[in-house]
């Protein structure tokens, strides 16, 4: 009887393992908080005739927290800053950038097959608001403007709960920039579109990683 008795708990062990193990990689999923740093390049018709800014730019920042409904799909909100300043040959400025996005997470990993298990894609889209503000004198020139973000991450687990990851993304400006006379008044206004490049961390708030 103790000899069933000792293979019934083991079994029991084994099952209990298993499924704690799940319900840690689906807690995973459901919450991240990201961060990353790196470089942007606004576009020139963002400003007005004259003015463009450098074509990579430092710093970008953004910080954003992730919810995943299930492994393949979710949400996420993030927020991130960029300081312009003008080309050499551009009349002189600089401003920050920042913004507000809410987007939708689609992580279609488990249908390429060829990934290892540490490497997940991740494709992230949505709406948002964005805020220009000039710096120094020319603050009278700041901007509130609708975007639209699309992105692709690409993320390497380094141990259960981190991963770092690299993100390719473009924000395009929804509205036109005012009309300037003269012209070179509206310098350091902009509504246009940024190239965002960032390299960052992601960190899951509970479970492992990849024990599934």
């Amino acid at each position: 009887m103790q000899h069933y008795f000792k293979q019934y708990l083991f079994f029991f062990i084994i099952v209990f393992a298993t499924f704690n193990c799940n319900a840690q990689f689906k807690d995973t999923s459901k919450w991240k908080a990201l961060f990353a740093l790196g470089f942007n390049y606004p576009t020139t018709d963002g400003f007005v005739d004259g003015a463009y800014g450098k074509p990579v730019n430092f710093p970008t920042v953004k910080l954003g927290v992730q919810h995943m409904f299930k492994s393949t799909y979710g949400v996420k909100l993030d927020y991130g800053f960029n300081r312009f300043k003008n080309d050499d040959n551009s009349p002189e400025f600089k401003l920050n950038y920042s913004r507000i996005n809410a987007q939708f997470v689609f992580d279609p990993s488990g249908y390429i097959g060829f990934l290892p298990q540490r490497i997940r894609t991740v494709l992230h889209a949505g709406p948002g608001i964005s805020f220009a503000k000039p710096l120094g004198n020319l603050g009278d020139n700041k901007q509130t403007f609708l975007n639209f973000l699309g992105g692709l991450e690409v993320h390497y687990a380094v141990s259960e709960k981190v991963s770092v990851y690299t993100d390719i993304a473009y924000i395009y400006g929804l509205t036109s920039l005012d009309n300037y006379d003269p012209v070179l008044s509206g310098l350091g206004a902009f509504n246009g579109s940024v190239f965002n490049l960032t390299f960052g961390v992601a960190v899951s708030l509970s479970g492992c990683q990849f024990c599934d």
